[in-house]
């Protein structure tokens, strides 16, 4: 089915769910799970970036099996599977009392993402690309900063509240998923032999081999932020939970407000310039808040990088696009991004090893350096036209 012709109802509920889904995720890897694991179970920094890497090694290893099972049984059947993995995480987290459990909890955790998010990557229209991705994205975003941001306000009172409400609304995503439509992503995969498939893949793999590296590295330097940011807000910028959770408003508030604006105009301009000067005013703004202190700035430079964050997603979505066969959305999507998922894995063992060794500003002053890379390198590339590629 076309997504184009997708009730409207259908894509509301997804909507619904893929919030909450984010909701829970960004709560618990944001703001629960360093919170709890320093300050109750008495780990380490880089013990806790060890645990996100674990949920997002699983979601990565996930991706590619999810994405072929999504071109041959529906959301409906594969998402509530995935989330249920997932709720198993959870609740074993009040378990845990030792890296490992922990570890292990949030890698069963990261079962259930990929369905959700392979699913919204699948339905968005290719005529349309950025714009369709800037309401995805907006979903997911919402999402991912509403969760850490509650949590931040809830953990000042009580860890227990804070766990059982993450429990409570993946419940309700659970539910909701059951409700999805019945249709496959794709209609034709299911002719094509998972040979055929594969060397498809492999050659539009091949056609964007250049732009492997960069890929990797971007979400690398992303991954590192995620186990250090509550002590780099408490210790460089000297904010307390509730100071931090305007701070992430800011952020998080203007990159929503941004994503459907600059997919639009990303489709109607080259996208190309979105990608290289948003990944430099990213790499900018966190250089600056390695530089400042107090509520103030960061809230000032938290929305400067929300807003270069909305012209990169859909934009870099739309580049992406370009390379998944048509034929295939549900695995192509899975495999591209188990590739971004390398660098999920190694980020945030990375920044927990720097802030451990060093400080949490050196994560972050990396993490910059390395998105500032990023930037110069799709630069160089887009002058051979490998991001301006138009076949399907």
């Amino acid at each position: 089915m076309p997504t184009s012709k997708r009730p409207a109802g259908s894509m509301v509920l997804y909507a619904a769910i893929l919030f909450l889904v984010e909701f829970v995720r960004g709560a618990f890897l944001v703001s629960f799970l360093p919170t709890y694991g320093v300050q109750q179970l008495g780990l380490a920094v880089a013990g806790i970036g060890l645990a996100v890497s674990l949920h997002y090694a699983t979601d990565t290893l996930v991706k590619g099996a999810a994405g072929y099972l999504l071109d041959r049984f529906s959301l409906r059947f594969v998402a509530p599977i995935g989330l249920t993995a997932s709720l198993a995480g959870l609740l074993l987290v009040q378990k845990a009392q030792s890296l490992w459990v922990l570890a292990l909890a949030a890698g069963l955790f990261g079962i259930g993402m990929s369905p959700i998010w392979l699913g919204g990557l699948s339905r968005a229209d290719d005529k349309r690309r950025a714009s369709h991705m800037g309401i995805v994205y907006t979903c997911w975003l919402a999402g991912l900063g509403a969760g850490p941001i509650v949590l931040n306000l809830l953990l000042d009172r009580s860890y227990f509240a804070s766990y059982w409400l993450m429990i409570g609304l993946w419940g309700a995503a659970l539910v909701l998923s059951l409700f999805i439509g019945g249709q496959k992503e794709t209609g034709t995969a299911a002719v094509i032999p998972l040979g055929k498939q594969i060397t498809l893949l492999w050659e539009r793999i091949r056609a964007m081999r250049v732009l492997l590296p960069a890929m990797i590295l971007q979400t690398t330097a992303a991954g590192m932020l995620v186990p250090v940011l509550p002590s780099f807000a408490q210790s460089s910028l000297g904010l307390a939970y509730a100071q931090y959770s305007l701070v992430l408003i800011a952020a998080g508030g203007l990159t929503v407000a941004g994503l459907i604006p600059m997919g639009r105009l990303s489709d109607r301009h080259d996208r190309r310039w979105f990608v290289i000067i948003g990944f430099a005013s990213f790499a900018a703004c966190l250089f600056a808040l390695t530089q400042i202190s107090g509520l103030g700035p960061a809230v000032v430079i938290a929305g400067v990088l929300g807003i270069s964050y909305a012209a990169v997603l859909p934009s870099w979505n739309a580049v992406l696009a370009q390379y998944v066969p048509p034929e295939q959305k549900g695995l192509g999507w899975g495999l591209f991004s188990s590739v971004e998922g390398i660098g999920v894995m190694i980020g945030p063992v990375l920044g927990g090893w720097l802030a451990d060794h060093y400080q949490a500003r050196t994560a972050v002053w990396s993490s910059a350096a390395l998105l500032g890379a990023v930037a110069v390198y799709y630069a160089i590339v887009s002058t051979g036209g490998l991001m301006r590629r138009t076949e399907a």
